[in-house]
Formats: C-alpha cells, structure tokens, sequence
C-alpha cells in the first residue's frame, strides 16, 4: 500500500489531534512510498530498528517514538545512530503516544481491559485518559496482583493493603502515577498503572487504595500490538510485533 494512504488511515483512526501531546503523532520519520511490511514494538530503539532492517520492514510502528518535548534536539551520538539506520534502509517511523493509550477498542487502556478481565465504564482525568471499571467477582488486592502478573507476564509491584477487596478499579497505562489522588477521590479500591513514585506507597497506605505498578514497558504492549494486528487484517499487510524486553 501506499505510504500516504496508512498515513491517512491511521490519523483518521487515532485523531491525534484531539490530544495535547508531548511529541509529535504519527509519520515522523519518512522513508519508501510502498509500505508491504510493518514491524510494530513499544519504543523506537535500536534493537527495534535493528529487528525492522532485518525482516527488510518497510516501516515501523511504537507507542514511544522520538523529539519528545523539552529533549535535546541535537542529532549526535544514539539519535545520529538510530535516526541513521533509518534513513540508510529507508524506512518509515510511525508513532502514536496518548492517541493509543486513548483509543477505545485499540488502545493500551482497552486493551488492559481485555487482558484483565475487567469491566469499563467510565473514564477521567485529563484529556480523559484515565479508565473506570469494575471486577466481575470481587477480589482481595494480592490476589488480584497474582493475576495481573499472569496476564501481563511481569509481577506487579502491590503497594498499600493486600488484603482489601477490590471491586472497582481506574487504570492508566505507562507513567500515569500522578493520577492516583484522583482515582482515591472517585472512590475505587485499587489503582493500576505502569510506574509508581516514592509518593505513591505514602497515598496508597493513608487512603486504604491500593495501588498496582504493573510495569511502564508491561501495560504497554497490547495497544500498538492490537492496533498491528488490526492493519494486518484491514489492509493484508505483513504484521510482526517485536517484544524488545523491558523490566521497566
């Protein structure tokens, strides 16, 4: 397919912008017009780019890309590397950030969701991206952590009471522990997202919420791997994702 047709495709999908964002969504790396293979991963690195230039992909698709706001714009050392590699096999970046931890059905949110077993049905925060919901079958909280671990294949770190069972719940993928005073305050008994700071074990003890880090790279991965198999499917395109490991 043409470059400029998934380009279309995927801002229609996504509506990047509706989003006050801290880069820039979408192609942000041009290479070849015909695009017949896709390789998908969490973040742009190098390993990624290496993994792209041996499958011979025709782009690439992350949820973490690059000129993040505030970084330095300079192209030397890893960023000469990285951004080399690309333009020497003339491949295509794509990348999505809050546009897929936002998306209803494809993104990293929804897809927790689906992972976990749990029921939407509300949303908050800024820019709405924080989810509301609720469990099928009340659960004590290091149970529910026992299970998180299964389904995201990485042992959560559980802060606060073990013990309380948790019928509602708020989730919000990747660095989205700035968000937890707001979920306390919406009444849920448990909080997931992908981090914790040193604040966090303090307001998960003295509210009686717990919290879950489920891992930053761990509630990352389903939404651009969903959004992959969903243009595999839409366009018959050659979809890999690529899990470059990440304890974070």
């Amino acid at each position: 397919m043409k470059r400029e047709e998934l380009t279309r495709y995927l801002e229609d999908l996504l509506e990047p912008g509706r989003f006050r964002d801290y880069c820039p969504n979408g192609l942000q790396v041009e290479g070849r017009p015909e695009i017949r293979r896709l390789i998908a991963g969490v973040s742009a690195t190098q390993a990624l780019l290496d993994a792209a230039v041996e499958h011979a992909a025709d782009a690439i698709l992350v949820h973490h890309g690059w000129f993040w706001r505030g970084e330095d714009g300079c192209v030397t050392g890893i960023r000469k590397s990285r951004l080399q590699t690309l333009l020497h096999h003339d491949i295509n970046l794509y990348a999505f950030h809050l546009p897929l931890d936002s998306h209803r059905q494809l993104g990293n949110n929804a897809q927790l969701a689906r992972r976990l077993d749990w029921i939407a049905d509300g949303h908050f925060g800024e820019q709405e991206l924080g989810w509301l919901g609720h469990l099928t079958v009340p659960l004590p909280a290091r149970e529910l952590g026992a299970r998180v671990a299964l389904a995201l294949q990485r042992p959560p770190l559980l802060l606060g009471d073990g013990e309380r069972l948790v019928s509602r719940v708020a989730w919000c993928s990747g660095a989205a522990q700035g968000m937890f005073e707001e979920a306390i305050a919406l009444g849920v008994d448990l909080y997931l997202s992908g981090e914790a700071s040193e604040p966090t074990t303090h307001l998960a003890r003295e509210s009686g919420v717990a919290y879950l880090a489920a891992g930053h790279h761990a509630s990352e991965r389903y939404g651009v791997m969903a959004l992959a198999a969903h243009l595999g499917d839409h366009f018959a395109l050659d979809c890999r994702f690529v899990d470059v490991d990440n304890p974070v």
